[in-house]
């Protein structure tokens, strides 16, 4: 009987007190770090033919699914700075959310981790997330290739390459 009531008890506490994510930035505050103040940022919506679908596993190299793809375009009067798309995926068990921003040309600008449920110590350093910066869709985008692996977080390394070149995919069949 006992037991039982611990196990009531112990139910009843982790219902009131839900694990919280770990969220570093919103997307209205990852939106207006994403681009300068006065940019207007504009919400697209694509719906990917499964042609496009194929085309950016094809190309990304990395499994994927859902076919409705949104993405936030930035321009200052007639210029378009950049676009920004979010990703969420798991790292070992536990999901991840990034903000990778993307050139007119198609490189990578920017990335930045909105929010992380692993341990900590697999939370990557700006230092090495910077190493992506203006990497383009191809061969070189890989762990052990241009991107180091990062030590001790070898499946948060491994999430970050793969939704760099998901998004970088889907960017170009979208474009």
């Amino acid at each position: 009987m006992e037991h039982r009531r611990r196990l009531y008890l112990l139910t009843l506490f982790l219902i009131a007190f839900p694990v919280q994510a770990r969220v570093y930035m919103t997307l209205p505050q990852a939106l207006a770090g994403a681009f300068p103040a006065g940019a207007k940022v504009t919400r697209q919506t694509y719906f990917l033919t499964q042609q496009q679908l194929d085309d950016a596993r094809r190309e990304s190299g990395v499994p994927f699914t859902g076919q409705m793809i949104i993405r936030y375009m930035g321009v200052a009067g007639d210029k378009v700075l950049g676009y920004a798309y979010f990703d969420t995926h798991l790292v070992r068990t536990l999901p991840e959310t990034v903000l990778i921003i993307v050139t007119p040309s198609g490189t990578i600008d920017r990335i930045d981790i909105l929010s992380f449920d692993e341990p900590t110590e697999y939370f990557p350093k700006r230092r090495w997330i910077d190493q992506m910066l203006g990497r383009k869709l191809d061969s070189e985008l890989s762990l052990n290739r241009a991107i180091r692996p990062l030590s001790g977080a070898s499946l948060t390394a491994q999430a970050i390459v793969n939704a760099s070149r998901k998004v970088l995919a889907l960017h170009h069949v979208i474009k």
